[in-house]
């Protein structure tokens, strides 16, 4: 199993990763401008000079006049329209991680709501997790026998409707107060699509069918069954702005990953700290629907408020990228033969200042029986890695970003290069149709959460596997299997001590003590993997 793991990880994070950085070097003259970054006058004394050399050992350089090296075709300029953040579908969990048992809290932009399940109307239901009676959180209680949803402070009962349908207290002769508006919990429109559960943001009547009205970002691929679609799902500790320039930006990933997608395959670049190449990224268009770009080796599109995807090219040396109709990238070329296609699928979640979730999918119509075989837990090992190589630094750089002001990133931030280009793209996009920021109503001031400590940030316990079903199964199983190893060994010991001399040969009790402390050695490795994996597992930067 441990051998299946390492080739599927390695094979899995080699064509889900590199593939989006490019393998030869670029033009790094700006033939054309792409982006549009601000001039900054204090590198005005550069214009005499025909190269600035980034450091002794790179070979990129920058233009002589490099004034607007990237330019975004930005859809109506003069458009004064604003995106708001409460008219738009957010996604709540991935069906397959949802207990039908036990209410479920989450917070959604800035909202607390409570996941159940309704057996009566057969769906899943999202309400405002607080009671009516005394605003305590519905998620602390329970379905009942009869399928409602009850509070366990005080017992009062809600149907899949939000309506009181019992109140312990109320005299049976009395007053029917359980049917005052006041007594119902506030629901919110629900909707399932591509495995997932998404909920409207506004519990208003009006919204009541909002789903026929409106539906959330469908991507085909995750629905193909010839196509795999296993998903995770993990709570970040910084915001969302950070999370999605973060998945924005495949510049990062020989440095920030390194030692992990140190994976040699043809065609693509060895992910070390030597592999920062020049990249060209290019956005097509951007309005307050979200921008399209394309890159030497694949396409990404960026649909918010939540979804950022992208698609590698495989194979292609004509320009002509494998994408899908479906999905909105580029319209797919007819074939005979069924070509290689991936999709690089994040889905980033608003949580709170410093909070975001993000729900992940990388389907591909390739390799499909990988996934088939080996449960998700064993591919979650290694993205959870990817994820923790860098949300320490990307915790601190958040804070240093907001104390430089949201509204200041591209006078803070200096992105001369078209490696950038999608993460000033996204922050464009935020400055002009959202202000530079999200929009939390009157729920917060702005400001981000203190610090924790690093074994708490990062802890992947609460973060990711009380989450994920298949992780809370692997790591009930393997600690299950580490005390039954150790009861084993003290076992054989115990009994050899038991057995009068003569009984058994020396050749048998040497057999028995050599499996008794081969299986004392085994627990307490699994021990330390299930920490590490399932708990705690740092990155240092600076001694890999």
């Amino acid at each position: 199993e441990l051998l299946i793991f390492f080739i599927t990880m390695k094979a899995i994070k080699a064509s889900s990763f590199s593939s989006l950085i490019p393998t030869k070097p670029l033009i790094t003259q700006f033939q054309k401008p792409i982006l549009s970054l601000p001039f900054n006058p204090k590198l005005s004394n550069f214009k005499n000079r025909t190269k600035f050399k980034l450091n002794s050992t790179s070979s990129s350089t920058i233009a002589t006049e490099p004034k607007d090296p990237i330019a975004i075709n930005i859809e109506n300029e003069g458009e004064t329209e604003k995106f708001d953040w409460y008219s738009h579908w957010y996604p709540v969990m991935p069906l397959c991680d949802l207990d039908k048992k036990v209410p479920l809290a989450r917070k959604i932009l800035g909202i607390d709501v409570v996941v159940w399940w309704d057996k009566n109307e057969e769906k899943w239901q999202v309400f405002e997790d607080k009671c009516p009676h005394r605003l305590a959180p519905l998620s602390e209680g329970r379905i009942d026998q009869w399928g409602r949803l009850q509070c366990v402070y005080h017992g009062w009962c809600f149907n899949g409707s939000g309506d009181c349908k019992f109140i312990p207290q109320a005299p049976v002769d009395g007053p029917p107060v359980n049917t005052v508006k006041k007594a119902c919990a506030a629901v919110y429109p629900t909707i399932e699509q591509n495995q997932i559960l998404w909920f409207w943001p506004n519990s208003d009547s009006q919204y009541k069918d909002i789903a026929t009205k409106e539906k959330p970002y469908y991507i085909a691929e995750l629905d193909d069954p010839s196509y795999t679609s296993s998903m995770g799902i993990r709570d970040i500790p910084y915001g969302y702005e950070v999370l999605i320039e973060n998945l924005m930006d495949p510049a990062h990933v020989p440095y920030a990953h390194y030692g992990i997608m140190n994976v040699p395959i043809p065609c693509t670049p060895k992910a070390d700290r030597e592999g920062g190449r020049p990249m060209e990224i290019s956005v097509q268009t951007l309005d307050i629907n979200g921008f399209f770009a394309k890159q030497e080796r694949g396409y990404s599109k960026f649909i918010p408020p939540c979804v950022f995807y992208a698609m590698p090219k495989f194979g292609s040396s004509n320009g002509t990228a494998n994408g899908s109709a479906s999905s909105g990238l580029i319209k797919e070329a007819p074939s005979d033969k069924q070509q290689r296609r991936m999709l690089l699928i994040f889905i980033c979640v608003p949580v709170s200042p410093g909070n975001s979730r993000l729900i992940w999918s990388f389907p591909r119509n390739f390799g499909v029986l990988i996934d088939r075989v080996v449960p998700r837990w064993v591919f979650h090992i290694g993205q959870n890695l990817i994820l923790d190589s860098d949300l320490y630094l990307l915790h601190l750089e958040e804070r240093k970003i907001v104390d430089a002001g949201s509204s200041n990133w591209q006078k803070a931030c200096f992105v001369p290069t078209k490696s950038d280009a999608l993460v000033v793209a996204f922050r464009k996009w935020l400055r002009k149709y959202s202000g530079g920021q999200i929009d939390w109503g009157s729920k917060f001031g702005g400001i981000l959460p203190p610090s924790p400590p690093k074994e708490q940030l990062m802890d992947r316990y609460r973060s990711h596997v009380l989450n994920c079903s298949s992780c809370r199964v692997a790591i009930k199983g393997l600690k299950a299997l580490e005390v039954a190893l150790q009861v084993i060994s003290i076992a054989s010991i115990g009994i050899i001590a038991a057995i009068k001399q003569g009984v058994m040969s020396m050749t048998a009790k040497t057999v028995v003590v050599s499996m008794a402390v081969l299986g004392f050695a085994v627990s307490k490795w699994l021990s330390n993997f299930i920490y590490k994996n399932f708990y705690f597992h740092d990155y240092n930067h600076a001694v890999r």
